[in-house]
């Protein structure tokens, strides 16, 4: 039942966002501008979104590598079938399923592997502020005076996130930092619960805990957050390769807004991200850039399948040689969701 009603939410808020994405839209206009995309640009950005996907399973090995040896091509299989899982299926599948395949792959504990998502999600969400913060204080400067309203909330949005990602780090840091700590208040909660559940629940955040190992490695966390760089300037160069295409005039510099809005509009837990991620990009590029709507909802339009399309047809090859259709595939999220 609770499956059922996350899947009407999320069909309803993708239906919603697409209604504001398409309002106003010309489609023969957003045709016209599809077409005389140049070919050699989204083809370009399809090579570095590809690169993306890549520095993303060389970062995830390095962060698992306190608590076991991965092998580098397990990482990028299991993270190509991932984002294929969280692209076609509800709920972020993906990001339960990812940890739990490459754990049976290498033999490792699925708990800690999914602890190195988590932290992983910080990562991203703190690279995306610093390289926002980076447009803010030396690129922004040749924004539309039109958008300073918009602008203003794209900043508060943006010092929120941030302010969240960095009390989420010292949470995990303390309690990476304080096994004793960890130990004591795992003891108190263990007490008032029947002695089964209480064990389960003590294997459980020993697991989570050294998921979360290289986070008492402040040299290593550094290193963790440098391999953060090379993922996002791929995704941003992507996107500016895209938009390009479109004869839309935005600077290099101008994927770095771009790709916070479209943080925003992909944290909004529909399939694919679609809808969200269209209405974002769209708002950025005319707000900020001047694009006629139809121009960039074409662009939209070709970006997101860019960006998901071929790491869902992958994907599914991958899913269907591990033995798993797609709907195995949520059965598996869903079980692994539940048991954690």
């Amino acid at each position: 039942m609770r499956q059922h009603l996350r899947t009407v939410i999320a069909l309803a808020a993708a239906g919603g966002l697409l209604a504001l994405f398409l309002r106003n839209t010309d489609f023969h206009a957003v045709a016209t501008e599809i077409a005389r995309a140049r070919v050699g640009l989204l083809l370009l950005a399809l090579v570095t979104t590809a690169a993306a996907y890549t520095f993303r399973a060389l970062r995830w090995q390095y962060l698992l590598r306190p608590i076991g040896t991965v092998h580098f091509g397990n990482a990028l299989r299991t993270t190509i079938i991932g984002f294929a899982a969280s692209a076609l299926l509800p709920a972020r599948a993906g990001e339960v399923l990812r940890p739990y395949l490459l754990a049976r792959r290498e033999r490792l504990s699925a708990t800690a592997a999914f602890a190195t998502i988590i932290l992983e999600r910080l990562l991203d969400t703190m690279m995306v502020l610093v390289l926002f913060a980076a447009f803010l204080l030396f690129f922004s400067s040749g924004l539309a005076q039109a958008s300073s309203a918009t602008f203003a909330q794209v900043k508060l949005g943006g010092a929120i996130a941030g302010a969240v990602s960095i009390v989420g780090l010292v949470a995990m840091f303390f309690l990476a930092g304080h096994p004793a700590t960890l130990e004591r208040v795992t003891r108190t909660i263990v007490r008032v619960l029947p002695e089964r559940l209480g064990d389960g629940a003590a294997k459980l955040v020993r697991a989570f805990a050294e998921g979360l190992a290289i986070v008492r490695q402040p040299d290593r966390l550094l290193m963790a957050l440098a391999l953060s760089v090379p993922v996002w300037l791929s995704i941003a160069a992507g996107i500016w390769l895209s938009t390009r295409a479109f004869h839309i005039d935005m600077p290099f510099t101008g994927a770095f807004l771009i790709q916070a809005l479209l943080v925003v509009g992909v944290a909004v837990p529909t399939p694919g991200a679609v809808g969200g991620f269209h209405y974002f990009y769209r708002l950025g590029v005319t707000t900020f850039y001047g694009a006629p709507n139809d121009r960039a909802v074409g662009a939209a339009l070709v970006l997101h399948a860019i960006s998901f399309v071929p790491v869902a047809i992958i994907g599914l090859i991958l899913l269907a040689q591990e033995g798993l259709s797609l709907s195995r595939a949520g059965s598996l999220a869903r079980s692994a969701e539940g048991a954690a």
